[in-house]
């Protein structure tokens, strides 16, 4: 199982995703393909998203959760490890500028 999540990403990037796998709501992506498939999406996705951010969901037994994940671009949410199991973690708000 593969699922990628894009936001703020260019319309031709979401077309060749769409290609490979089932657009199931604006942005999330969902295949069942192996590691050689899913590395070459992320691919597609590293070098297409300009500005924009993603995440990539696989399947791994190996994991304590059954599963791995990456990100890419900037996000609130950050991958953080804890006792060798990988969360998300939340960086803060950022303070609106003051006017004065």
């Amino acid at each position: 199982m593969v699922v990628i999540v894009l936001e703020n990403a260019p319309p031709r990037l979401r077309g060749r995703l769409a290609i490979w796998l089932l657009e199931v709501r604006a942005g999330v992506y969902v295949g069942d393909y192996g590691r050689r498939v899913r590395e070459y999406l992320w691919q597609q996705v590293t070098e297409g998203i300009d500005s924009g951010n993603a995440v990539l969901i696989w399947r791994d037994q190996g994991q304590e959760a059954g599963f791995q994940f990456e990100t890419l671009g900037e996000n609130r949410r950050i991958p953080a490890e804890m006792d060798g199991v990988r969360l998300v973690d939340f960086l803060p708000e950022q303070a609106a500028p003051r006017e004065g």
